[in-house]
Parts: C-alpha cells; structure tokens; sequence
C-alpha cells in the first residue's frame, strides 16, 4: 500500500538548508510517512538538532554516474523494457537536444536509479529545488508513472530557463514557492495560475523562543563596547557581502562595531582579501559555518543583523531569507535590501530598514544610525519580532502541505482540532 511520500534533495543533510530539515521533520509529526534521497552526499561536519531529530531514511543516488555504473546499469537494465522507459527516454532526449550537458545525463542516470530503488511504500514523489531534483523527479515519474510535486525557492525559480518551467509546470501535479514574488514568476509560466501555491516556510518557534535578556544599548561611542553587526549567509554573490563591506569601509573610523559573519562558501578567500585592502580586518571575525545552537547565540549576542542580497550576474537571487525571520525572532534589529521577497517580511521604517541593492552608501547610512541610536534599534526589533510570530508561523504552512500530501495518499487529514491549534 502506498503510505509514503519520497522527498528528492540536491545534498542531505546542510546546514544552510535549515528550512526543508524543518519542513520534513514538521512533516513528520503530523504523521507523515517520507523517504529522503540525495543526490549528493553531505559535505558539512556538523548538523543541526532537528537533523537528528529526523525518523526517515535518507538513500544517496549516484552523485556521479562513472562511480557507481554497476548501479546504474543495474537500474537501466531493469527498466528498460518496461511499458514506461520509451516515453521516458523521449522525454530525456527532447530535453537533452535543449541542454546538452554532463549534468542533464546525469540526471536521467540518477532517475533510473530513483525509479529502480524506490522503496515498495511510496506513492508520491516530491523535490525540494525546481531545477535539477525535479528533473531528477520528473524522469522518474516518467518511468513508474507516479504523479509528483516540487517546492520552489530562491534561485531555481530565477534561473531555470523558461522552457522547462513551462515543461515541469505543466507535469507536475502541483507547486508550492515561498515567496509571493516567485509564485508570481512561475504562475506566468503555469499551464493554470492555480498550481502554483505559496506557502512560507515559516520559523519555528520552538527552536528560536525569544532571548532571555535584553540587549544593553550600545551607541558605537565607547571602543571597549562595540556594536556587534551580525550577518548569517553563504559567501556567495547573491548574499552581496562585497556591497557590505564597502558600506562598512564608508562608516566613520571614530564608530566602534565590529562585524561577525556566519557562513561557509567559495567566496570566503576572497572576502577576507576585501575586507584586508579595506583595512576592516582588525574589526571582523570569519567563523565559517556553524551549528543552529551556535547561530542562536550570535543572534542574542549581536546588536544589529545586516544582510545585502543581491541579484547575481546569472539571475540568481534571494527568495526570503530565513536568516531575517530568524533574527527578528530573537528581537534583533535588521537592516536589508529591497531584493525579491525581502520587503514581504520588512516593512522599512516600521520592522527593520530597507536599501536598495549595490548601494554601499545607503547601506553604510542605515547601518550607522542604527549603531548611534539604539533606542530605534529596539523599535524596529520589538515590531519585528511580532510580525515574524503573527505573519509567519511555520505551523500554519506546514499543516497546509501535510494536507496536501496525506489527499494524495488518501490517508486520513490531519484532525482539524490539530489544524486549528497549529494555524493559531
């Protein structure tokens, strides 16, 4: 009996992805049956808490096709005289004509896999990212004919072409995004407007509950008391911390603040490298990545979270962080960039401050009123923290799409004295 749903991912389990491991372990307590697969192999050392949390199996594809063949062979052996593999194979191909690279055969090797090692219980294929796990999801959906969804997010509703949006929205049986900006995007590109859904991911409130202590009001006028800036982020161009610390060079050298980053990534080096011509390194500390106990303490710790997103060179882009939401839940001021679903969080002026992208002035001046006056730091921080807890439970959103799932099993919903508790 098909009981399960299978939940593709692009690497499993990542720090940076804390939003899908609180999504399927959310899932879960509201009885749902998932099987993880990856497509690649985790690369961080830590994990989260609710990683471990976490009851489903998690089975890893082939990352690279040349270094498992036996198990792809296997799988394209088993399969390929099965009343599904022409159609499948034909749909492969016509993508393939269209995008003739290494990693679209490599995500038909992977779905042969998927499809041959599917566990007997599943009855319904989900991925997480609209670009190569629902291409992974859809050949497989091919080849079983199983009907399958996707979660949308940030930069594979922005950068995936416009042909295989059209293609994928129009196999797959539903979509759910994030953010009200990408669910405008994709309905463009939707067979019908009403298969796209936004649901916010939502924070749970249960693993950031509000600080114990107040923050002293530091006003960057005394050297042995700092503000401490705050950003969480992968070191990556859409995450605009060149623009950050341009602005921070632009503050007047008399301030005191220090700034802390949180995050691994590629550009790491050379931000480092930025921020030494800056003559800003004596007053920033790189800590990489890092656990979410250790995330909340530099939360409470700060004085200030800014965060510079950007839209990159090859359309890439934020969706909405969950660095905000997270900081504000801990009743910390923000100041951020009017990109994407920022300001559907951020009302300027009222829960945080908004700038334009790739300004480093008007960066630098919000930051600095915020380090001399911070009487409005905690203002914007107390309305913050209400917004994130009214407009943003994660509870609400994920009852929702466990609803959606246990209609497509045809299991039991969840009893509405649940529902009703949750969307509270």
């Amino acid at each position: 009996m098909a009981t399960a749903v299978a939940f593709v991912l692009k690497g499993y389990p990542r720090l940076s992805e804390t939003f899908i491991a609180q999504e399927i372990r959310g899932l879960e307590e509201l009885g749902l049956t998932l099987r993880l697969y990856s497509l690649r192999r985790p690369t961080d050392t830590a994990v989260h808490p609710v990683h471990r949390e976490i009851r489903a199996p998690v089975a890893y594809l082939p990352e690279y096709l040349h270094e498992e063949p036996g198990r792809v062979l296997r799988s394209w052996w088993a399969l390929r005289r099965t009343p599904r593999y022409a159609a499948a194979r034909r749909l492969f191909i016509a993508d393939w004509r269209r995008d003739r690279s290494r990693n679209r055969l490599r995500r038909f090797g992977q779905a042969l896999v998927l499809a041959h090692e599917l566990a007997a219980d599943v009855g319904w294929l989900h991925a997480h990212f609209l670009h190569t796990p629902a291409s992974v999801v859809r050949y497989a959906s091919a080849l079983l004919g199983m009907p399958w969804s996707v979660s949308a997010h940030a930069k594979d509703v922005w950068t995936t072409p416009s042909w295989e949006l059209r293609e994928k929205l129009a196999d797959c049986r539903w979509l759910v995004t994030c953010t009200r900006a990408g669910a405008d995007h994709l309905r463009r590109h939707a067979p019908e407007p009403q298969r796209v859904a936004l649901f916010y991911h939502g924070l749970d409130q249960r693993r950031f509950p509000p600080p114990p202590l107040p923050r002293p009001l530091r006003d960057g006028g005394h050297g042995e008391e700092p503000v401490v800036l705050l950003s969480v982020g992968r070191a990556v161009e859409k995450k605009g911390y060149a623009v950050l610390l341009e602005a921070l060079a632009r503050l007047p050298h008399a301030l005191a603040w220090r700034f802390i980053h949180i995050g691994a990534g590629p550009l790491l080096a050379p931000l480092a490298a930025q921020a030494a011509r800056l003559g800003l390194t004596a007053r920033i500390e790189w800590r990489g990545a890092q656990p979410q106990e250790a995330v909340l303490a530099a939360y409470r710790q700060a004085d200030l979270f800014v965060l510079a997103s950007r839209i990159a060179a090859d359309g890439d882009r934020d969706g909405l962080p969950n660095v905000l939401m997270e900081a504000q839940s801990q009743a910390l001021a923000c100041v951020a960039t009017r990109v994407s679903a920022v300001p559907e969080l951020i009302d300027d002026g009222e829960t945080g401050l908004l700038v334009e992208p790739d300004d480093p002035r008007a960066l630098a001046d919000a930051i600095e009123r915020l380090i001399r006056h911070p009487v409005l730091r905690v203002r914007l921080a107390v309305a913050g923290q209400r917004r994130v807890a009214k407009a943003f439970a994660f509870d609400a959103g994920v009852s929702r799409l466990a609803v959606r799932f246990q209609t497509a099993l045809g299991a039991p919903s969840v009893p509405m004295p649940r529902l009703a508790r949750l969307e509270r």
